[in-house]
């Protein structure tokens, strides 16, 4: 994956390329057929392999390559991702019949967990949803999972997450774990949207807390922030403290407006826990879990169009968490090893054709001291 792979005969081709000293590092007897992988990754765990994307993480973390980037350390940005399969079972795919007539296909679905306050965004965890639950009902779980992975470093302080999993349970939940949230409001919670709308949805773009102007696609998007307080513990909401609103503003080149888009969000936090202008980041910075980890699977990866592996869902969550792993260690690469701001954007493209020159053109003395790691089970994950 990290040299480019989008197929498991791509994979094939790479390792009859694969110099002898990254063979023997790797285990591989010689060139791995595309009809033996399949066999291989429906017999792991999809458990043992998420565990291995943990210890990436936090070893990443004890070696100080996890920084904080414009927000405090520790703020995770959540979100659900789902990818189609041929099959289905009562564990890891749900399955949903076609709209377009007769037959059925599975939906592998997972929460990403993107560490947002990083410069590098990795993805810390994939958490699988049981076809009988959704986000809303996974999230106290996955939230779980995140402390049992990664509580001993204080790595998750805030969590953020969309409508999807907006709701009181959820939100006590965060705070009974010394936690505080913010959720993306809208008509999920219709009652609370409504307050919402009536108190803030009013004021003028001029009496905005904070404005921002951000060249793109050739014009210039405009963002209000409005912060208030004027909801804490609205109705049973009793851990709500603050409301903010965005009003983002689309101009053509010609300075011409041409879209309007009005966003609530709701936070545990105290309006002045952050500045007006660190809640506009923090909020911009959420889409992170879907602009760097979802966008760059489906972009880079191929994992929409080339799933790797569809006939059992076992072995393709575990073909989704060897992509987590594989995006991680990337992401760690480009934006903390290779330090300079230029290097920081080198495109996946480039990256992934470094990762294969290593591959192939590895020697001895290269690999030297270089230790492996069993699939094993981490008691911590």
């Amino acid at each position: 994956m990290t040299a480019g792979a989008k197929s498991l005969g791509d994979v094939e081709a790479l390792t009859a390329d694969v110099a002898p000293a990254a063979r023997a590092a790797l285990g591989l007897g010689g060139r791995l057929p595309d009809t033996t992988a399949p066999d291989t990754l429906a017999k792991l765990d999809p458990f043992e392999a998420r565990a291995m994307l943990h210890r990436a993480v936090r070893l990443a973390a004890r070696r100080k390559a996890i920084d904080h980037d414009g927000l405090p350390a520790g703020i995770v940005s959540m979100d659900g991702k789902a990818t189609a399969i041929d099959a289905w079972d009562d564990k890891f795919a749900q399955k949903q019949t076609h709209s377009a007539g007769k037959g059925a296909h599975g939906v592998l679905r997972t929460v990403t967990s993107c560490l947002i306050s990083s410069s590098a965004c990795p993805a810390i965890d994939a958490y699988p949803i049981p076809p009988a639950t959704n986000e809303m009902g996974i999230f106290p779980k996955a939230l779980d999972a995140l402390l049992l992975a990664y509580g001993s470093l204080d790595l998750v302080r805030i969590v953020l997450y969309d409508a999807g999993a907006c709701g009181k349970a959820n939100g006590a939940y965060t705070c009974s774990k010394g936690l505080h949230y913010m959720f993306r409001l809208n008509e999920n919670q219709p009652t609370l949207y409504a307050e919402a709308q009536r108190l803030l949805g009013k004021k003028p773009i001029t009496e905005a807390a904070h404005t921002s102007v951000h060249a793109r696609d050739g014009g210039a998007w405009k963002r209000h922030v409005f912060v208030s307080e004027e909801l804490a513990g609205w109705l049973d909401w009793e851990h709500l403290k603050t409301v903010v609103r965005v009003v983002s503003e689309r101009f053509d080149s010609a300075g011409n407006r041409v879209s309007v888009e009005d966003h609530y969000y709701i936070s545990s936090l105290p309006a002045a826990r952050f500045l007006p202008e660190q809640w506009n980041l923090l909020i911009r910075r959420r889409w992170a879990v879907e602009n760097e980890c979802h966008h760059t699977f489906d972009a880079a990866f191929g994992e929409d169009e080339h799933p790797w592996f569809t006939a059992s869902p076992v072995g393709a969550l575990v073909v989704v968490m060897l992509r987590r792993i594989a995006y991680t260690l990337m992401a760690f690469y480009r934006s903390v090893t290779l330090r300079s701001e230029a290097t920081r954007v080198t495109p996946w493209r480039r990256l992934f054709q470094l990762f294969s020159n290593a591959l192939i053109a590895a020697t001895p003395e290269a690999l030297a001291g270089l230790r492996t790691h069993r699939l094993t089970a981490d008691p911590l994950s």
